[in-house]
């Protein structure tokens, strides 16, 4: 599996872990110069408490575009240190 956007891989997987219909890839998948910490954060009510990361290509700037759960409740064990995608990332085979 691959997260693209703005014609970058920003991450690359033989295995990831899906989850409410979502790719979650392992941290060390990930290119890190394309991510920046942001300061959002989200709740879900059995995941837990969701931080993000700002997708940055070149100039373009796709902001709070991956998420990851710092420490997943224990449901949501298998994401713990994996990174999801929206807004406008592809992930394709």
């Amino acid at each position: 599996m691959k997260a693209v956007w703005n014609g970058q891989t920003l991450a690359e997987s033989d295995s990831t872990v899906v989850m409410e219909g979502n790719h979650y890839f392992s941290r060390d998948s990930l290119h890190n110069e394309y991510f920046r910490p942001s300061g959002h954060h989200t709740t879900c009510h059995w995941k837990g408490v969701a931080s993000y990361y700002d997708v940055v290509v070149g100039v373009a700037v796709n902001e709070n575009a991956a998420w990851f759960y710092p420490e997943p409740s224990e449901a949501a064990k298998q994401i713990k240190d994996h990174v999801a995608f929206w807004k406008g990332v592809e992930v394709v085979q």
